[in-house]
């Protein structure tokens, strides 16, 4: 049964394969249980049913993704899209949460149109084929820098932006962490060097029990205050009730506090983010799994994307930001998940996680930031394959794989590598290879930055 629906043979993987990776990815995004309840709870939704809609969104998402595209792609609420959400549209322009969510469902709504009727598929096959193996090298940039963040690594300083962590100042808390987070990543690298199966689930797992080593003999203590918390698995059950408290709440929105021109722009800027971070996730993963053709496309993407937009509009209802494919996929395509079988497996631990929420919100972020960093570097790699030969080609991709982690956005990234391979491919006499849509694209963003 699991052949003929998934096709695993044909893939050339493994249940085991498959299981191992779904795992892995679910490993990498479990930190989305405690980040997106919190984010929310900013603009005044309630934590408990927003941890029940992040984990059911993430199911539904994952498994629509799964059965319609067959591809091991995970879906969950959007970093960044859920703080548009509570700071921006919330705390910064006044609105409801509910106003936020009905913003939300309408943007999956046009999502569901444009997927049916092609247009996001178009688009997709648009940007041309070297620019898209640049979006695959700014991700794995992008992802690496995150968990370099996630790790405790990389620190916010006044006067460079970034720097690393002083592992002196606070040893039994920050620098520990990083410290933990660096001899994950050497025994992830280790392990996958040595060509171990399940080498990035098994340097999650290592780096975790080593922290809790380290908790039991005092080199680490807790700091809850600070956010430092207890390493060691935590036991209890969720409020399944409290999911009442935001199902459906986007249909009760009051709409005599709606400006319309506000609430386009809102919708709008939902629908731009959300649009290129998918494709761009898409883009970025399919490059490395080798899933593209021989012309750049990506077999099944009008289901992959239908997939994503209905998980949007499920997400609103049920009580979340937007729901997106999640770039943390690229963990288990590492691990050489190829089918959507490992995407059923992560998504049924996200619906299982609803149950016992409090021990997966357990797996600290150092523990799951080597996976990310080493992942990184694997999706790098696709950075031998760009044409630097022709410098109308590698310089758009150059500054789209640049602009991902620094602008700290996949959709930020794709818009600098449209509009600069519009602009340098014209003016160098190379307008015949820029197609009608590239221009179309190229305009749009540039609109949005001036209007948005």
């Amino acid at each position: 049964m699991l052949e003929k629906l998934f096709h695993i043979k044909e893939n050339n993987t493994s249940i085991k394969v498959e299981v191992m990776a779904g795992i892995t990815t679910f490993m990498t995004m479990a930190y989305i249980l405690a980040v997106n309840p919190s984010m929310l709870a900013v603009a005044g939704m309630n934590k408990d049913a927003v941890l029940i809609a992040t984990a059911l969104a993430s199911f539904i998402g994952t498994l629509a993704m799964a059965l319609l595209a067959n591809y091991p792609f995970a879906l969950a609420p959007g970093m960044g899209l859920n703080a548009y959400f509570a700071y921006t549209v919330c705390l910064g322009m006044g609105y409801s949460w509910q106003i936020a969510l009905l913003a939300v469902f309408a943007e999956g709504l046009i999502f569901i149109v444009l997927s049916l009727t092609s247009v996001r598929e178009a688009i997709f096959n648009a940007i041309p084929v070297n620019l898209k193996k640049g979006v695959s090298v700014g991700i794995g940039l992008f992802i690496a820098f995150i968990g370099l963040q996630n790790g405790g690594i990389v620190v916010s300083n006044s006067s460079t932006l970034v720097s690393y962590v002083d592992f002196t100042a606070n040893f039994r808390t920050a620098g520990i962490c990083a410290l933990l987070a660096l001899i994950g990543l050497m025994v992830t690298a280790i392990l996958y060097i040595k060509r171990v199966k399940g080498s990035i689930l098994f340097g999650i797992l290592i780096t975790w029990v080593l922290g809790m080593l380290c908790q039991a003999v005092g080199l680490y203590v807790p700091d809850a205050e600070n956010g430092f918390y207890s390493l060691y698995p935590a036991w209890g059950m969720t409020d399944l009730t409290s999911i009442k408290d935001t199902f459906g709440q986007c249909f009760r929105a009051d709409f005599s506090t709606i400006k319309i021109f506000d609430f386009i722009a809102i919708l709008l800027s939902f629908l731009f983010v959300d649009m290129f971070d998918t494709l761009g996730t898409l883009i970025g993963v399919a490059t490395k799994a080798d899933m593209l053709d021989k012309n750049g496309r990506l077999p099944r993407i009008k289901q992959a994307l239908l997939a994503d937009a209905v998980a949007t509009s499920a997400g609103a209802v049920l009580g979340t930001s937007t729901t997106t494919t999640f770039v943390e996929s690229s963990s288990g395509v590492a691990e050489g998940a190829r089918t959507g079988l490992a995407s059923v497996v992560t998504g049924l631990l996200f619906l299982v996680s609803i149950f016992l929420s409090p021990i997966f919100c357990s797996i600290p972020s150092f523990a799951t930031a080597p996976a990310l960093i080493f992942v990184g570097f694997l999706m790098i790699s696709t950075v031998t394959n760009i044409d630097f030969s022709d410098l109308t080609e590698a310089i758009p991709a150059y500054l789209c794989l640049l602009a991902m982690p620094l602008m700290y956005s996949i959709s930020e990234g794709i818009a600098v590598g449209v509009i600069s391979y519009v602009i340098i491919n014209l003016a160098c006499g190379k307008a015949k290879k820029i197609t009608p849509l590239m221009y179309v694209l190229a305009v749009l963003f540039i609109c949005k930055y001036i209007f948005l």
